[in-house]
């Protein structure tokens, strides 16, 4: 919770103008320290250092920088003299360095450390400036923040940041919340610093509150799928084919120049080049098989769920982390009855080309879910968000930067409301040349027991979408039975329930009652 104490603080110290004077700013520097920087980074690890020098870099901005602990402040001074960087020690010097409406980009970890720093600048703050949360907060978190923040009169944005420490530096893609208000100021500053797709600069103001934070929470859903996806292609590869870690770089790197084309098929490569000097073996052999989280792909399914929408391939994705985490469990399963190891498919290049339209058509899919989500969301919380406009910001600077992010923001403009992306002209397209190899493949991969669980969810997604008709007629039958839960039929209107424990006679729900 931020502090009431300090907003009283502050409110105590910012009186409200009279008709016949100035506006009184008792945090005005003296004519000795007039205020220089028209901007500031507040945590200075890796991410903010980096995005501090990015700003620096940009005509037209100087950039004030703070840290707690002051000598990571000295640090990135001594080290980037280039920069002009405006040291501040304190908040109040913060505060004091800064032309108005003032603007700070936190860049502290998430939760309790970034209100603690909320807090502090509200003190220093006054109404009209701004607040910017640049790190991966919860996006009920920033709209819990920023209608807090809203009553002291300053602005606060939450802004999505991706591309990690690289995109930090040379670029990303940024996705800000907040007021048109605060956009007004903060947009140019912010289309300075952003990645560039074909000219455009990767940043729109998504929409107000969480939104920002929002979008940037699927983002990272979406990279989780994507990445679940290309190590189960992985694997099923080598596998089937028995080619090494290096040849497989090879096949990434010929799919990197196609339809494919991405920011994490490139890397992969790069991984499964790499070997590690120790053992002469390939790195990605090396590496204990046990993928670490930070929490965006989890709030991402749980926040799906509580909007009733399906996001299995990324669902999957967060579960399979998950499941390589319980070493101990998956140690003693091993002599659990299966398919024999000794798998290898008959014709490599004819599977190796399944895989790949397996993998095209599952990426579809968990970028169709994600968009879903957004949809969902917008509506729930009153957002206007341009589906379009996120996968243009999405196109470059950030993880999941992708050729056919090109072909969804052409979807969304030529149909703005598509029920679904996968019914964009282009996406049904895709799926009818891939949907048979991406069939042989999830086979495949059953009958050899090797897991592809973001493969077979999302093909599963794919039938379950297309049917005419769902065993759920099933499962409400069953709810009625034992809960009375009512059904509705495909023959004319009103909602039933069967009398199962009496002459199984129907009756309208409304006589249940």
């Amino acid at each position: 919770m931020l502090d009431r104490i300090a907003w009283e603080r502050h409110f105590e110290r910012t009186p409200m103008p009279s008709a016949n004077t100035a506006p009184s700013n008792s945090t005005a520097p003296s004519a000795s320290t007039a205020p220089s920087a028209n901007i500031a980074v507040v945590g200075l690890a890796v991410m903010g250092s980096n995005l501090a020098r990015n700003l620096a870099s940009r005509e037209g901005n100087t950039v004030a920088v703070y840290n707690r602990t002051t000598s990571k402040t000295d640090d990135l001074i001594a080290a980037h003299p280039e920069a002009g960087f405006v040291k501040a020690a304190t908040m109040q010097e913060l505060a004091d360095s800064l032309q108005t409406p003032r603007t700070a980009i936190i860049m502290v970890k998430a939760g309790r450390p970034t209100d603690a720093v909320i807090d502090e600048l509200v003190s220093v703050f006054e109404p009209g400036d701004i607040i910017v949360d640049g790190g991966n907060a919860l996006f009920t978190d920033t709209i819990r923040r920023e209608a807090a923040v809203r009553e002291t009169g300053i602005h606060f944005v939450g802004c999505g940041i991706s591309g990690g420490e690289e995109g930090a530096l040379n670029g990303p893609s940024l996705m800000p919340g907040g007021t048109a208000e605060s956009y007004a100021t903060l947009g140019p500053i912010l289309t300075g610093i952003a990645a560039v797709a074909e000219g455009e600069p990767c940043v729109t103001h998504v929409g107000t509150d969480g939104a920002g934070h929002f979008v940037k929470m699927v983002h990272n859903g979406i990279e989780y799928a994507d990445m679940q996806l290309i190590a189960e292609a992985y694997d099923l590869i080598r596998r089937g084919t028995g080619k090494s870690p290096a040849e497989i770089a090879d096949v990434f790197d010929e799919w990197n120049r196609g339809e494919l084309e991405s920011y994490l098929i490139e890397i992969t490569a790069e991984v499964l080049r790499q070997v590690d000097a120790d053992t002469g073996q390939p790195l990605v052999d090396v590496i204990l098989d046990a993928a670490g989280a930070k929490g965006t792909g989890a709030w991402t399914v749980q926040t799906a769920l509580d909007l009733g929408v399906p996001v299995s391939g990324i669902a999957e994705a967060v579960f399979a982390r998950s499941l390589s985490s319980r070493l101990a469990q998956r140690a003693a399963a091993t002599d659990l009855p299966g398919p024999s190891d000794a798998w290898q498919v008959d014709d490599a290049d004819a599977f190796i080309e399944d895989v790949r339209q397996a993998l095209f058509a599952s990426k579809i899919v968990a970028y169709s879910q994600g968009f879903d989500e957004i949809v969902a969301a917008a509506v729930e919380h009153g957002w206007d968000i341009q589906k379009g406009e996120v996968a243009r910001i999405w196109r470059a600077g950030c993880i999941i930067r992708a050729r056919f992010l090109k072909d969804i923001t052409k979807a969304y403009a030529e149909d703005p409301d598509l029920p679904a992306l996968i019914l964009a002209p282009y996406f049904r397209a895709a799926m009818a040349s891939t949907h048979e190899a991406w069939r042989r493949v999830v086979v495949a991969a059953a009958q050899a027991g090797i897991p592809s669980p973001a493969f077979s969810s999302s093909l599963a997604y794919y039938d379950g979408l297309r049917a005419d008709r769902l065993p759920a007629a099933l499962i409400q039958g069953q709810r009625d039975f034992f809960g009375a839960h009512t059904y509705r039929r495909i023959d004319r209107e009103g909602t039933f329930h069967t009398q199962w424990s009496g002459d199984r006679t129907e009756i309208a729900a409304t006589d249940t009652h």
